[in-house]
């Protein structure tokens, strides 16, 4: 049987009760303090963590200074003959013969091919007896009538038989003179469709020449920049097969074409060795004036908030300050940028990670190349 010990009639356990009772008196009085005796408040500083300052961003920069740079109008074209005209018959008759082949660089009335002379001897004969015969005829009808025994019908039907005499007398002269076949101009024999023995008729084509010296490379200019050409401004033409050669504009339209809105303009292009073919694709460069630009990489060149191109500097107190820029011309090292001050400090390496208006810590481009070739460096000896 287990006894149930009790301790309450001890001294001991009546003492351990009291201390007990004293400490639960003393915690609850402790915790209460704080609305009994609130503590003085802290000053604001220390109550407060310090604000850390936000870091400047460090930047590589470029002092870009204006220069002057020629502007230009640049167009594609091709380059067209300065004629290019068929090749005709003036009259008709059998070839006898070809004198140049096709292909042939010829002269202003250089002879082309001649036709067989008996066909148009013959009507020259004939012609020759027809203007005899109605010669004849009309002085008879004058006598008649200056005896009474004609009508003055009849002697008008005899001068008209005599004037259409006389018109095929020299009909058949010119045909005889027309018996070759000459150019027109100085060029090249492009086509020649003609066979000794064939039989062609006046007017017929035979043939095609083309002149192609000067050329002409035409090309169209929009309307923001017609006022830009003019006449007689020199022209630099780069042609698709690698030759360069200096023209000069030698016309300007003034009507826009209905569909495009463009004007055409017309380049002069000195073709005398003729080996420059026509219908070769060009670029036309024309130097239109000079103006004061920026030469900058297309790399450091950005957008703001809207869209606009530009580029960001360091302006006062190393302030991030935004340009917008118009591109006058490109090159394949770099471009020319228009709407910048004369001078300038440019962001060339960090400005995506820098805006308008943030302040950062400027550094020239050559000299934080060396700083991080120097890291580099120490990391690779490190290791």
């Amino acid at each position: 049987m287990t006894e149930h010990l009790e301790f309450q009639h001890e001294k001991g356990a009546s003492r351990s009760k009291w201390i007990a009772g004293l400490l639960v008196v003393m915690l609850v009085g402790w915790m209460g303090s704080g609305y009994v005796l609130p503590a003085a408040e802290a000053p604001a500083e220390e109550a407060t963590p310090a604000k850390a300052e936000r870091r400047a961003v460090t930047v590589a920069v470029h002092e870009s200074h204006a220069a002057p740079v020629q502007q230009e109008f640049l167009a594609e074209g091709q380059a067209e003959p300065r004629r290019d005209t068929a090749l005709r018959a003036e009259t008709g008759g059998t070839v006898a013969e070809i004198v140049i082949e096709k292909g042939a660089d010829v002269e202003s009335g250089a002879v082309i091919a001649r036709i067989d002379p008996a066909q148009r001897q013959a009507d020259l004969e004939r012609a020759r007896s027809e203007v005899t015969r109605t010669a004849r005829d009309l002085a008879n009808a004058r006598t008649l009538l200056a005896r009474g025994v004609a009508t003055n019908d009849r002697l008008i039907e005899s001068e008209s038989a005599a004037a259409a005499a006389r018109a095929g007398l020299v009909a058949a002269e010119e045909a005889m003179k027309n018996l070759e076949i000459v150019a027109p101009f100085s060029g090249r024999i492009e086509s020649l469709d003609l066979q000794p023995g064939e039989l062609i008729g006046a007017g017929s084509e035979i043939g095609r020449i083309v002149d192609l010296n000067p050329l002409t490379v035409s090309v169209q200019v929009p309307q923001q920049s017609i006022a830009d050409v003019k006449v007689g401004m020199a022209a630099d033409v780069h042609f698709i097969t690698g030759t360069d050669r200096a023209g000069e504009v030698t016309f300007v339209g003034t009507s826009a074409d209905a569909q495009t809105r463009t004007f055409t303009a017309e380049i002069t292009v000195p073709n005398e060795d003729g080996t420059i073919p026509a219908g070769l694709s060009a670029q036309v460069r024309i130097p239109t004036g000079e103006l004061e630009a920026h030469f900058l990489s297309p790399a450091i060149l950005s957008l703001d908030t809207t869209g606009q191109l530009g580029v960001k500097a360091v302006g006062e107190g190393n302030e991030v300050v935004f340009y917008p820029v118009e591109i006058l011309r490109a090159q394949t090292d770099g471009i020319w940028v228009g709407g910048l001050p004369d001078a300038l400090t440019v962001i060339t390496v960090g400005q995506g990670f820098v805006n308008r208006g943030e302040i950062v810590e400027p550094k020239a481009s050559d000299l934080l190349e060396a700083a991080a070739q120097t890291k580099a460096d120490t990391s690779e000896t490190k290791e």
